[in-house]
């Protein structure tokens, strides 16, 4: 199933929706229709559970097309926003999480050219995140180097303290697409979050795949270009610590909860480690795709 949180032209606030074919399906009028109290907020659905899910897939199959009056709009005359437009609490984000981005970073940013022995964690505030085609913004003022990383993102769908990497799949409620920017030259003695916690800096989208339809999620092709210039090329199965590792890792320590978001690194191609350096500049635009969820399109904007 792929939700997605939409506004319609006249509407002001975001519902969540179910894609089917090149229709945007209201969750909480499909419920209403058959009794059902669906919400209309991705939180409010992720918070109830596979359950919600099942009732959900149960009420599509029985709709077979006809589906409620002002409940199904094409997609073309949507605005997708964010599939979690507020998340909240910080988004997990995993930092040198694929071989080759290691080898890389330590050459253009001094971090250490030793592979990582646990996961290094940071984190991107809520304030951070836009929907798809939102614009980026680069702050002149403050940064010079702004960079580029597409990621597989985890979205956690029930609570999970202390699992085990057996377990940790079991509590993901799907995937999506985010988009890690970096201000490289805004790193303070070691610490990433202002660099890499900006507004604007977690374009995210453009729906969430239900984990059902992603058994295994270190199988997929992501790649990102910088106008239309091929940047970053590879696959989830060369990460470092996989999606499972990552859960229990974290869970360890800090209970993850519903909602919850895991941003899961970045492959090599990044601009920094490139020769010379390479650094996003307002009018330019970045897309990026991850096979199997969808593709993010995002112009740069001074501000």
């Amino acid at each position: 199933m792929r939700l997605v949180t939409y506004r319609a032209t006249v509407e002001t606030e975001g519902r969540v929706g179910v894609l089917v074919d090149d229709l945007v399906i209201d969750v909480a009028k499909l419920g209403a229709r058959a009794g059902e109290a669906l919400p209309h907020r991705m939180l409010d659905l992720i918070d109830l559970g596979p359950a919600a899910i099942a009732t959900l897939s149960a009420l599509i199959a029985e709709a077979k097309g006809r589906w409620p009056v002002g409940g199904a709009l094409p997609l073309a005359n949507v605005t997708l926003l964010a599939p979690i437009p507020r998340p909240r609490k910080n988004i997990f984000g995993i930092g040198l999480n694929y071989i080759d981005h290691v080898a890389e970073s330590a050459a253009a940013l001094d971090t250490s050219p030793d592979l990582p022995k646990q996961p290094v964690i940071f984190s991107k505030p809520p304030t951070s995140v836009i929907g798809p085609n939102q614009a980026i913004v680069h702050n002149a003022a403050i940064t010079q180097q702004l960079d580029w990383e597409v990621e597989l993102a985890a979205i956690i769908g029930t609570k999970a303290k202390r699992v085990t990497r057996e377990q940790a799949l079991a509590h993901v409620f799907g995937y999506t697409v985010i988009i890690d920017m970096s201000a490289r030259d805004c790193r303070r003695a070691g610490q990433w979050i202002y660099s890499k916690g900006q507004d604007t800096f977690a374009p995210m989208g453009p729906c969430i795949v239900t984990a059902d339809e992603i058994p295994d999620p270190q199988t997929m092709d992501l790649w990102l270009t910088v106008n239309g210039v091929e940047k970053q090329r590879s696959n989830t199965s060369h990460m470092l610590f996989k999606v499972d590792e990552l859960i229990a890792d974290i869970s360890q320590g800090i209970t993850l909860e519903p909602g919850d978001i895991i941003a899961t690194g970045t492959p090599e191609g990044v601009g920094a480690g490139r020769s010379p350096q390479e650094w996003v500049w307002p009018g330019d635009v970045i897309e990026c795709e991850v096979a199997g969820i969808g593709r993010l399109r995002h112009p740069v904007v001074a501000g």
